[in-house]
Parts: C-alpha cells; structure tokens; sequence
C-alpha cells in the first residue's frame, strides 16, 4: 500500500468535528460542577458528593480524549511532514500510530458516554423513588 500526502489529511476534519465534541462536553460539565460547587456551599449533600466524584472521573477522561486526539493530530501532521519530505515509511509510521491514537481517544468517549449515561439512570431512579414516596404519602 502506498501512501500519499492526502490520505492524512483525511484526519483533519473528523479531529475537528471531535474537538469541538470534546469541548463542548468540558464546558456543560465545568457548569456543571460551578453549579454543584455552589449547591455543596449552600448545602452539603451526600448526593452532591456522589456526583461529584462521578464528574471527576469524567472529567478525567475528558482529558485523555483530548490529550490522545491532541496528539493523534500532531503525529497526522508529523506524518504529512514526512510524507512531503520524501520518509515515505516514517510517514506511514507516524500515520499509523495518529490512527492508533484517535481509536483511544474515540474508545474514551465510549467509557466516558457509559459513565454519563450511568449517572443520569441514577438520577432518574432517585426521582422515581421519590415520586413513589410521594405517592404512598
């Protein structure tokens, strides 16, 4: 297989479309955590601790899947260098290990997708229960 200047470049857009994913989840969880910040100060609340640790965890995760598509596009570009450079198997090196990295960061959102999608079932049962108990009152 050979591989040309282009077939790198490829990667560009789907980085793109993902950083803007990735950021816009830290942003709806830094409101998240300002807003369980300033709950926590007006009340602790068991709950409240719970999720906090939840969305550190989270938050963890938001992290590598940035570091690693971060990275993935920084060796893609080293891989291109290469590419125009003439190390054609440098080049294909590098472009492997990008696509290794952007399988991490992309296997992290799943992870991180699960941990969301397991705070909010929790969420719901707690309300579910609550309006049950609200019921038989």
């Amino acid at each position: 297989m050979s591989l040309s200047l282009s077939t790198p470049g490829l990667l560009f857009p789907a980085i793109s479309l993902l950083f803007l994913s990735y950021t816009n989840r830290f942003l709806s969880y830094a409101a998240l955590v300002r807003g369980l910040h300033e709950r926590w100060g007006e009340h602790p609340d068991p709950a409240v601790q719970m999720q906090i640790g939840n969305l550190r965890r989270r938050l963890l995760l938001i992290r590598h899947m940035q570091t690693a598509g971060a990275m993935s596009l920084l060796i893609c570009v080293g891989s291109m260098l290469a590419l125009f450079l003439g190390a054609i198997s440098i080049g294909e090196v590098l472009f492997g290990v990008s696509l290794v990295l952007m399988v991490l960061s992309l296997a992290l959102l799943v992870r991180e997708i699960q941990i969301s999608l397991d705070a909010l079932d929790l969420q719901l049962r707690d309300m579910s229960n609550d309006a049950a108990a609200q019921s038989r009152s």
